[in-house]
């Protein structure tokens, strides 16, 4: 080939994920606010016009985010499942579960819960926060039954939201009560 001809383009297929997991890294620094294609095609390292080929607008691409945050929160929930020891109580693997999220794991729990109450102003954005809940009460549901997985996972989510607002995060005993008394029989309460 001479010096005059142009290399073919390479093929990128990772850069529409990667883009939108900048937009996480993006929301995590600045919050929602702040998000613009600029600021999501610099943290991605790609140009400005890739942002917008395949987001044309922000809804859009805080909804790639959200999935990709539900989808990764999703999977580390079911690793988490798995995982857990036959003899464990439920309540209190609950509870060091709600004390990950919000010690090691805040930052993420913050971005995380900012992209899915960003669905109450974003109406492209509430079909994948309606999914990650569905996703989130089958989860607890497999160690219930429907009604009290719905509740565990009311629960879960409130305890989260609550200790990111919060200064002090809840204790375990708190944490592992509220769980109990979730899963105590309706006439032992």
């Amino acid at each position: 080939m001479s010096t005059t001809e142009s290399a073919p383009r390479r093929k990128d297929p990772a850069r529409r994920e990667r883009i939108a997991r900048a937009a996480i890294s993006v929301v995590a620094e600045r919050g929602i606010e702040k998000l613009t294609h600029r600021a999501v095609a610099a943290a991605a390292e790609v140009p400005l016009g890739s942002t917008t080929y395949y987001f044309r607008t922000l809804d859009d691409l805080l909804a790639e985010a959200l999935r990709h945050s539900a989808q990764d929160d999703v999977a580390e929930l079911r690793a988490w499942a798995a995982a857990i020891d036959g003899g464990a109580e439920l309540a209190t693997a609950l509870g060091d579960l709600v004390l990950r999220y919000l010690g090691p794991h805040r930052t993420r729990t913050v971005v995380q819960h900012e992209l899915y109450i960003a669905a109450l102003h974003r109406p492209a954005l509430a079909h994948v926060s309606t999914e990650w809940d569905a996703a989130l009460v089958e989860l607890f549901t497999s160690y219930t039954d429907p009604v009290t997985g719905r509740a565990l996972s009311a629960v879960f989510c409130g305890l989260l939201l609550q200790g990111i607002v919060r200064e002090s995060v809840p204790s375990r005993d708190e944490i592992e009560t509220t769980f109990r008394r979730v899963l105590l029989p309706i006439g032992n309460r």
